[in-house]
Order: structure tokens, then sequence, then C-alpha cells
């Protein structure tokens, strides 16, 4: 995977969770990954598709997501409250928005999907063809992890390649 594909969304998370959180986002472990994606609690994922393409996975223990609601809400949030789904889509979504600027002044063309709630399917044969890029930054509230899996769409790479004449 090329680090100029992963380092804008490493770059927005730390950003958007320093900012969000009022306090230091310390990165963690960086593992690449061949499995899929088991989540941990609360996860939301975001699929881009177009000259690059992949997902992108937020993902926190249900009550790091809690502490997280909380600190966004400005006050106590319960981890059985519906709010704290809605605040791990809106982060991902933060950190994506942050990203997806970046990636566009590099000149890349690709649609974004609205977040969706991420479950580990099984076993069901859904291994990338990919590596995946797992990183957890600590932060005041627990650990938050990212997972990015992205690539290169070879059939629109090569459909704006240049021809050359003989």
């Amino acid at each position: 995977m090329k680090m100029q594909l992963i380092q804008p969304f490493i770059s927005a998370a730390d950003c958007v969770l320093a900012s969000a959180l009022n306090g230091p986002a310390k990165i963690g472990d960086l593992t690449m990954e061949q499995e899929e994606y088991r989540p941990k609690g609360c996860a939301a994922r975001i699929v881009i598709q177009g000259e690059i393409e992949g997902r992108i996975i937020v993902d926190m223990a249900p009550d790091t997501a809690a502490r997280v609601a909380s600190a966004l809400a400005g006050e106590e949030v319960e981890e059985s409250d519906q709010v704290v789904g809605e605040t791990v889509f809106e982060l991902a979504n933060m950190i994506i928005g942050n990203a997806v600027t970046l990636l566009n002044d590099h000149g890349y063309q690709f649609k974004v999907f609205p977040p969706e709630k991420h479950v580990h399917q099984g076993n069901a044969g859904n291994k990338t063809e990919t590596e995946e890029t797992a990183i957890c930054f600590e932060t005041a509230c627990g650990p938050v992890f990212l997972n990015i899996c992205m690539r290169y769409n070879l059939r629109t790479r090569s459909e704006h390649a240049p021809v050359l004449s003989s």
C-alpha cells in the first residue's frame, strides 16, 4: 500500500481526535494486516470508490465510545445510548472530510459513501486482496483504532494513462 494514500487519513485522524477531544492523540501501534478487520466495539466503515478505492474503519470499545460521546456532547452519555453510535459515525465523517481535502489536493477523483456500521462477517471468504494498515491512537478517552485499506483503481488508472503513438 502506498504511504501517500494512507498518510492523509493518519494526519486527519490525529488532527480531528486532538481537536475534538481537547487533548493530544498519541499514535501508538501501526501494523500491516492481511486478515479481515474485527471490530473492537463501535465501528464505522466508510467506502471510497474512484481513481483510488478502499475503505476506512474508525473503531473503539463501547466504554471509549461513551467517553468520546460524553466529551463531544459536554454531558455524561451511557454506553447504551444511541448517541454513542452516532458519535462514532460523526467522528469518522470528520476524519474522512479532512483526509478528502488532502487527497483532492493531490488530484485524485473519487466518491465517498456515507458511514455504515462495520460488523465482522466471519470467515465469509472476504479476505482483502490488499494489506490493511491498522493504527491505534491513544486519547484521553481511550484507544481509537483506524483501519485503512486503500489502493489505486487499476482500471481507472489505465483509462487515464497516456497513449503512445508509434
